[in-house]
């Protein structure tokens, strides 16, 4: 179940963590800005706060401690192009913690969120890619994004997301483009005066 604007579907791991975010990053195709934000959640458990969202580390995890929803919140500096939030959530691992139903939600800040997507996940084993894209399948441009985990597996109270990871789309600039030559002749020829 998807409701919500973008409809570009969600990929999700199921068996052997077979997607790898970083594939894209090293491709060149996104950039991870996920360090460029400040981080908030709404609860945790001593030990498992924020920091385990973004420590790099599959072992470690983010753990809420309160009634649902659990809330991530992700603020950026300036007005910033998300392509895909990655999330990693692992049921064999963390049965009844992890999320099943999640709303992607996104605005200015806490006060003017607006839903963006809302999805099911049944028994994640690895990543789960949410594509964050306009109406016309574009990249959003946000300041806030907010993750809010509805409801988990099993009936579980708290809930444990282990990395969460943000892309933004690489730019390319048509108007200049470094060229890379080989010769000394061509190379000295390369720039305007």
């Amino acid at each position: 179940m998807t409701t919500g604007i973008c409809t570009v579907p969600i990929r999700v791991s199921k068996n052997n963590r077979e997607i790898d975010p970083t594939e894209d990053e090293r491709k060149g195709i996104v950039q991870n800005i996920t360090k460029q934000a400040y981080w908030h959640v709404s609860s945790c458990k001593p030990g498992h706060g924020v920091d385990k969202l973004l420590d790099d580390n599959l072992e470690t995890y983010w753990q809420s401690d309160g009634p649902q929803p659990h809330l991530v919140n992700i603020q950026f500096k300036q007005k910033t192009k998300i392509k895909d939030l990655c999330i990693f959530s692992d049921f064999k691992v963390d049965e009844s913690y992890t999320p099943q139903k999640i709303s992607i939600r996104t605005g200015i800040n806490h006060n003017n969120l607006v839903e963006l997507r809302c999805f099911e996940i049944h028994e994640p084993a690895g990543w789960v890619i949410v594509p964050t894209r306009d109406a016309r399948s574009n990249p959003i441009k946000t300041w806030m994004i907010q993750i809010a985990v509805l409801a988990n597996h099993q009936s579980g109270r708290d809930t444990h997301i282990r990395q969460i990871v943000v892309h933004s789309p690489t730019e390319t600039s048509s108007i200049f483009i470094d060229p890379k030559f080989s010769s000394i002749e061509l190379a000295s020829h390369s720039s305007c005066r």
